[in-house]
C-alpha cells in the first residue's frame, strides 16, 4: 500500500488538558509482535514537570462505537514527541476481572483528531458486547494524569511509531511495547486496503488487538477461509481467507485461532 502521509508538517502546541511531557523510546518491538522484552521498558508514572519532548457474520462496526464525524485529521512523519494525557473518565467497564487503568495519550503535532470522542470511541470498543470485557475476565478505567495506569494507549505519527517500539524502519503497523499501548495515527486515519469493512471496524480491531497484547495474548493464525478473523491474527498485514473482525468474542465465547504468525511483510509504499 502507498504511504500516505501528509506533506505539509503541522507544527503546533499541544494544549494539554492533561499533561505535558516527553517519553523515551522503547528498545524493543516490530510489527505488533508480542514477544518483546518488557523489563527495560520505560517506567509509566509521568515526570512531575513538563519538558520538551484488530463462524459466520459481516463485519459491521457497533452502533455503539461507530466513527464519530471528524474534521480532516492532519499529522506529520514524525510528531516532536511531546504527549498530551486526557483527563480521567469515573466510569468503569465490564463486571468482574483484572482492573486495567489506562491513559489516553496523544502526540503533540496531530491536529484534527477530536481527542474526547475517540476517547469515547475507545472506551465503547472496550465495554462492546463482544469486546474485551466481555468474558468477565478485565474491566477498565481511563484515568487521568499524574494517576496509576497499567497501560498507556498512545496515538503517535509513524516516525514516532519507530522511536517507540523500535525494530527499525516501519512507519505503518502500530505496536505494544511494555505497559505502551501504541496507535499508528496513520492507520487511523487511513485503514488498510483490501480489509473489507468499515473504517470504524479497522480500527475497534486496531485497538482489540494491541490491548489483546497487553493482557498477554500472542498472535494467532485464520481459522479457516471465509472463517472471521480472529482479533489477534494480524489483520493489518492480510486476512488469509477470513474475514476482518474486531472482536475477542462471539456470542459471549472467546474467539481464538491456532498461535502462530504469517510471514508477511510490512509494506513500503
Amino acid at each position: 500500500m502507498r504511504k500516505l502521509r501528509i506533506t505539509a508538517v503541522v507544527l503546533v502546541a499541544v494544549i494539554a488538558t492533561g499533561a505535558l511531557y516527553q517519553l523515551p523510546a522503547g528498545p524493543f518491538a516490530h510489527r505488533e509482535f508480542p514477544e518483546r522484552p518488557i523489563a527495560q521498558a520505560p517506567a509509566l508514572a509521568e515526570p512531575p514537570q513538563a519538558v520538551q519532548g484488530e463462524a459466520t457474520g459481516e463485519p459491521t462496526a457497533r452502533t455503539s462505537a461507530s466513527v464519530p464525524t471528524e474534521p480532516r485529521i492532519a499529522y506529520p512523519d514524525r510528531g516532536p514527541g511531546t504527549y498530551a494525557v486526557l483527563p480521567g473518565d469515573p466510569a468503569t467497564l465490564g463486571r468482574s476481572g483484572r482492573m486495567m487503568t489506562y491513559q489516553f495519550v496523544v502526540e503533540g503535532g496531530i491536529t484534527g483528531l477530536d481527542r474526547s470522542a475517540v476517547a469515547r470511541f475507545v472506551r465503547e470498543t472496550y465495554a462492546a458486547p463482544d469486546g474485551w470485557t466481555a468474558g468477565g475476565r478485565w474491566r477498565f478505567r481511563q484515568v487521568g494524569p499524574g494517576q496509576a495506569a497499567a497501560f498507556q494507549l498512545m496515538f503517535v505519527t509513524p516516525g514516532t511509531r519507530d522511536r517507540l517500539c523500535g525494530g527499525g524502519y516501519d512507519h505503518y503497523t502500530s505496536c505494544r511495547i511494555g505497559k505502551r499501548v501504541v496507535l499508528n495515527i496513520a492507520r487511523w486515519v487511513q485503514g488498510v486496503p483490501g480489509y473489507g469493512a468499515p473504517l470504524a471496524v479497522y480500527r475497534q480491531y486496531m485497538v482489540s488487538h494491541e490491548t489483546g497484547h497487553r493482557l498477554g495474548e500472542a498472535h494467532e493464525l485464520c481459522p479457516g477461509p471465509g472463517r472471521p478473523a480472529p482479533v489477534m491474527q494480524q489483520q493489518t498485514l492480510g486476512l488469509h481467507g477470513c474475514t476482518a473482525n474486531a472482536w475477542p468474542y462471539r456470542s459471549g465465547r472467546r474467539y481464538e485461532g491456532r498461535l502462530g504468525k504469517y510471514d508477511d511483510s510490512v509494506p513500503t509504499s
